[in-house]
């Protein structure tokens, strides 16, 4: 198909119907009004603006919707979020909405509106009212800024944006949240604003290789080695370092590593290559895709059912991602991975899908030939040894199947309380 049209067919799918963005514009009106006052009854200095995706055009169509609010408190006030809630309380008594405290480096709340047919959550975020973003005193406090920003600098770029945001969701890659770690939305604005259009940045993205690529639209700094030096190293690790327009510290793309941007260029070389609309389709990850690939390697698989005790979104996907790593570095000892996906939506509840061929022996490796005493211990616990560069070593012959190996690394009661961990279910 034609890429230009098939562009066209995908924007038009993804962008929201004038009755949602009424609707959803119509329910933040009435809770920011329901909200203001109830802060004026308690004497509160703050104010509130609504922010995201909404108020900067580049929502994109979906099931449900998040819309952001944000209360900005006076510069004098510290723990905002104990402030907020009892107002917040009231208007979502009145309003008969239920809400729910979200915890991070500054608690927020989650407001599920009720709107027949649609889930709807407003996201209530307290922030201080800031006049300069270097003022800032938590990174919500500069949300003020980039609303303003994009709403000005990416007029005209609003579908572009919406396209990019739908592909690197359909590619797992869209989201600064630690599981994720992808392209966050503010991110992706900036970058469609750098490069004018979604196939641009395709096409200037996927040409990224093992140096880093940094953007500094404002050309803030004199050279790409003076920002290295002035910016924080934390923030300078990643593959790309884009220079936030508004704040001159601060890389908007700080979350995305390297496995993201690897996912990311294979996407979009073989979309500019052979463009397909499944492209911007989120693919389901299944049991029985897996056994599929399994039987055609001739390999066994296995699903490993996590659940965390943590609190739902970031924290919960977090924590089961980690021991998913931790699981995918000890079978790596003593399996060859052809397969191996984590996936999670939200809840705490996630799923690791897993194809793999259990190795027939390993080596082990023991102390040097000259160290008498070792080499004793090392040659009484394993029968089978060889010398190779005056070390000694050890066959050790494995004859346990995919389930059996993954049910000894997951029983490791320490490891999985450290990691939040409360359930696991194997099934081949």
């Amino acid at each position: 198909m034609d890429i230009k049209r098939l562009l066209r067919q995908e924007l038009e799918r993804i962008t929201p119907t004038r009755e949602e963005l009424t609707m959803l514009g119509s329910l933040a009106v009435l809770f920011k009004e329901a909200l203001d006052k109830e802060l004026g009854k308690a004497k509160l200095d703050a104010d509130l603006f609504i922010g995201g995706s909404f108020v900067k055009g580049t929502l994109v169509k979906n099931e449900g919707y998040d819309v952001d609010i944000y209360t900005r408190f006076s510069w004098k006030y510290s723990d905002l979020d104990k402030l907020l809630k009892s107002p917040l309380e009231r208007t979502c008594k009145a309003l008969k909405f239920n809400f729910e405290t979200v915890h991070g480096s500054r608690d927020y709340f989650r407001v599920h509106a009720n709107v027949p047919g649609k889930k709807v959550i407003l996201e209530i975020i307290p922030v201080t009212r800031i006049n300069k973003p270097h003022e800032e005193r938590n990174v919500t406090d500069l949300s003020y800024f980039h609303v303003n920003y994009v709403k000005k600098a990416a007029k005209g770029l609003e579908g572009e944006i919406r396209l990019a945001k739908a592909f690197c969701r359909a590619q797992g890659v869209y989201g600064a949240e630690s599981y994720i770690n992808g392209f966050s939305g503010y991110g992706l604005e900036c970058l469609i604003i750098h490069y004018k259009s979604f196939l641009n940045m395709l096409k200037q993205l996927s040409k990224i290789d093992d140096e880093r690529l940094v953007i500094d639209m404002k050309k803030t700094y004199k050279n790409k080695q003076e920002l290295l030096i002035s910016m924080n190293e934390a923030k300078t690790r990643g593959p790309i370092v884009f220079v936030d327009p508004t704040h001159k510290d601060r890389n908007v793309l700080a979350a995305l590593n390297h496995e993201s941007i690897v996912k990311f260029k294979d996407a979009a070389l073989r979309f500019l290559k052979s463009p397909r609309e499944n492209f911007f389709r989120k693919k389901e990850i299944n049991y029985e895709q897996f056994a599929k690939i399994a039987r055609q390697k001739k390999a066994e698989h296995i699903v490993v059912n996590l659940k965390t005790d943590r609190q739902e979104g970031d924290i919960a996907g977090t924590k089961m991602k980690k021991f998913s790593n931790y699981l995918r570095m000890e079978l790596n000892k003593i399996a060859d991975i052809i397969e191996f996906e984590f996936g999670y939506g939200n809840g705490k509840e996630s799923k690791v899908y897993i194809v793999a061929k259990p190795r027939s022996e390993i080596i082990r490796v023991g102390p040097p030939v000259d160290m008498a005493k070792y080499v004793k211990e090392f040659k009484k616990n394993h029968k089978d040894t060889f010398v190779k560069n005056n070390i000694i070593h050890a066959r050790i012959k494995l004859r346990h199947g995919l389930k059996e190996i993954i049910s000894k690394i997951t029983s490791d009661n320490n490891k999985l309380e450290s990691m939040g961990i409360v359930d696991i279910t194997i099934k081949n």
